[in-house]
């Protein structure tokens, strides 16, 4: 007879918050999926969810911690490397849900600095650092690089409502490169 704690199994419970999370996003817009409609979708109740996450915000960037994965810095060389990393984050902000919860949490930290301070700290930093380390870039330049990428993928998505067509990623690529690609020293 084997003994187990009181209440139900946690196993898996973020696995299916965080589907539920980008369900919901995608369904109904990052505004409207509040924590109340993502407890149901995920069939668990509000406190389940508020224990782990003290707020939308830091559940949304658990959630895109989870979706994003590890940066594949894959290639040959600095031009090969900041292509598969460009091509990587706009393949995962083209998934159902992730782009419109990464837009969401982007524009509540404007007038959030706790949040801000989050995205900084936990989801930024890390692909920031692996940048960095790959690149062999200070953080001021990598800092840049990112504003540009995922500055022009939102604001492609808030002006669109789409990701941004193959043909402007070879040629955001491209713009990338002609300023990235060469060795900073």
């Amino acid at each position: 007879m084997t003994s187990r704690p009181p209440g139900r199994p946690r196993a898996g419970v973020n696995d299916v918050v965080f589907a539920a999370t980008l369900d919901t996003v995608h369904e109904l817009g990052y505004a409207r999926a509040t924590v109340d409609r993502i407890a149901a979708a995920a069939g668990v109740a509000k406190t389940t969810i508020y224990r782990r996450w003290p707020s939308k915000g830091e559940l949304i960037v658990d959630c895109l911690l989870d979706a994003f994965g590890p940066v594949p810095l894959e290639g040959a060389g600095r031009a090969e490397v900041l292509s598969s990393a460009i091509r990587w984050i706009v393949a995962k902000i083209s998934e159902p849900g992730v782009g419109d919860a990464f837009a969401g949490v982007f524009s509540d930290a404007v007038s959030d600095p706790a949040l801000r301070e989050i995205l900084a700290t936990r989801l930024q930093d890390p692909y920031r650092i692996a940048l960095q380390d790959a690149l062999g870039e200070p953080e001021t330049r990598v800092l840049f690089l990112i504003d540009v990428i995922v500055g022009t993928l939102l604001h492609r998505m808030g002006m669109t409502g789409e990701p941004m067509a193959a043909a402007d990623v070879t040629a955001l690529t491209e713009m990338v490169l002609s300023h990235f690609a060469d060795d900073p020293a």
